[in-house]
């Protein structure tokens, strides 16, 4: 049986570097910095009222849980949906496009409230100012 010959230790070392770019490309990306959280650019604000292990209320109007919601304390834990029901939460949020139910939430933080974001009851255009 004819076996293929042995690598040299050139082409070794080519195929080590080509299996580790991946790695130094993830190695560049910075996480953000500790005690600060980073939300997706759809994520808009509201308030959130669970009312039963299917159904909340998002800024006052009913809306129904997806069945894989994720819902995140101020620490970033995942916390189950139930053990919130009744309260009202400041959270960012994300709607699931395709079926309009709440895909993920995040309670905020009295810093994070704070800060400026778009909420579901603002009028967003796109025109702009300025030169």
């Amino acid at each position: 049986m004819t076996r293929c010959p042995p690598l040299s230790a050139l082409a070794t070392l080519a195929l080590a570097a080509t299996l580790a770019l991946p790695l130094a490309a993830q190695a560049q990306q910075a996480p953000p910095p500790a005690g600060q959280r980073t939300f997706p650019e759809a994520a808009q604000r509201g308030t959130l009222k669970i009312v039963n292990g299917t159904s909340a209320e998002l800024n006052g109007k009913p809306i129904r849980l997806a069945p894989g919601l994720r819902i995140f304390t101020p620490q970033n834990a995942l916390v189950f949906a139930h053990t919130l029901a009744g309260k009202s939460l400041k959270v960012n949020y994300v709607i699931e496009a395709s079926t309009g139910m709440l895909h993920t939430a995040w309670i905020l933080t009295e810093a994070e409230a704070k800060q400026p974001r778009k909420s579901s009851g603002a009028t967003v255009t796109n025109i702009r100012t300025g030169t």
